[in-house]
């Protein structure tokens, strides 16, 4: 047996995907098909196609129903239900967020002001999201609404990947789509899959490490992308609520049981803050967090030692 590995860009992002296997060609053929399922999830997701799903939902915001595949519409209801539990921390309209005042680069020397950043995000609210089961319809209340899967769909991405693999007979490997992690089984040594929980100020440097056999992880961190004014660091993570850049927390790392929900979670974490969003993990049974404070402390919930 041997780890065989492959490595594309899939959604704009960076996916590995890992598989162990004692054949070199039939290995290369399941990677390839598993690269082919993410780009068919990629086709009704993307925002970037006009005939796309997801567009022609956007297109008839505010006009009428628009009738989807039942894969699409169990992952919007679910997202709903995300939204529900974080309350609207994670929000997939917020495709409608006006990014125009948002650079964060050097150029940036000062936040909009309250009342500004406000009127960017008022076409955003997941409860003006309408579903018809029977008919299998999504319906956005408001013209100018527009949704996007950018905080869920690569992971979904992955979970579907490794179905796949799964059912096809591949007893152990994973799925990294650009930190949105799944594992399944051991690895060719029977080792356990490990992951380096990575320094928010030093890439290379792990501050820990984590066992996550048949497990997800997915980490949402400022340090690509913030910027600092009158000595304070901002995310690059906007508050659908309010319009305006999160601080305080470096990172937040979501262990849970599928790519999907670790991926959604991890985000609207950050925009609930240390105290809340630890408050929240704890109360449910299928998620762990670590989260890293500007002053690079760390939290974690109840039941998660980190090595």
């Amino acid at each position: 047996m041997k780890n065989f590995k492959h490595v594309e860009k899939l959604m704009g992002n960076r996916f590995e995907i890992c598989l162990v296997h004692d054949d070199e060609k039939k290995a290369a053929i399941l990677l390839k098909e598993a690269v082919n399922e993410i780009k068919r999830i990629e086709n009704l997701f993307t925002t970037f196609k006009s005939d796309s799903q997801t567009n022609l939902i956007n297109q008839n915001a505010g006009i009428k129903p628009q009738r989807v595949d039942a894969e699409v519409y169990g992952l919007i209801s679910r997202s709903i239900k995300i939204s529900e539990l974080t309350q609207g921390a994670f929000d997939i309209s917020y495709g409608g967020l006006d990014k125009s005042l948002w650079n964060f680069d050097s150029t940036m020397k000062a936040l909009p002001s309250p009342e500004i950043a406000l009127k960017m995000v008022d076409k955003i609210n997941y409860q003006n999201i309408v579903l018809d089961s029977e008919n299998q319809t999504v319906f956005l209340k408001e013209e100018g609404m527009r949704i996007g899967f950018g905080g869920i769909g690569k992971g979904y991405a992955a979970d579907m990947a490794k179905k796949l693999l799964i059912e096809k007979g591949v007893e152990g490997g994973y799925v990294n789509a650009s930190g949105d992690l799944v594992t399944w089984g051991k690895q060719f040594d029977e080792s356990s899959w490990t992951i380096g929980l990575s320094n928010p100020d030093a890439q290379n440097d792990n501050l820990g490490t984590l066992k996550i056999d048949d497990m997800a992880i997915s980490t949402s961190g400022d340090y690509e992308k913030f910027v600092v004014i009158d000595g304070k660091r901002y995310s690059h993570t906007i508050d659908p609520k309010t319009g305006l850049p999160v601080s305080g927390i470096k990172s937040v790392s979501v262990i849970s049981t599928n790519a999907e929900l670790a991926d959604a979670m991890a985000t609207p974490i950050m925009i609930m803050g240390i105290s809340t969003g630890l408050n929240m993990v704890n109360q449910l049974n299928f998620l762990e967090c670590i989260i890293i404070d500007n002053e690079n402390r760390i939290f974690t919930s109840e039941n998660l030692k980190v090595a």
